[in-house]
């Protein structure tokens, strides 16, 4: 399966949870739906406290 944008700094979870946001809502809603998937993803990482690209 090809893999979409990668966002800096985060880890393999959380890209594989911006792929999902962007699957589910994607079609729907565009170039929004990226946004809010990678403020979602960043928003979860600062949240948890990980390291820079861990």
């Amino acid at each position: 399966m090809p893999r979409g944008k990668h966002i800096q700094g985060v880890g393999k979870k959380e890209q594989r949870m911006y792929e999902h946001i962007m699957e589910s809502s994607g079609k729907r809603h565009g170039k929004r739906a990226k946004e809010v998937a990678a403020r979602t993803v960043l928003k979860h990482h600062k949240q948890k406290r990980h390291s820079k690209g861990a």
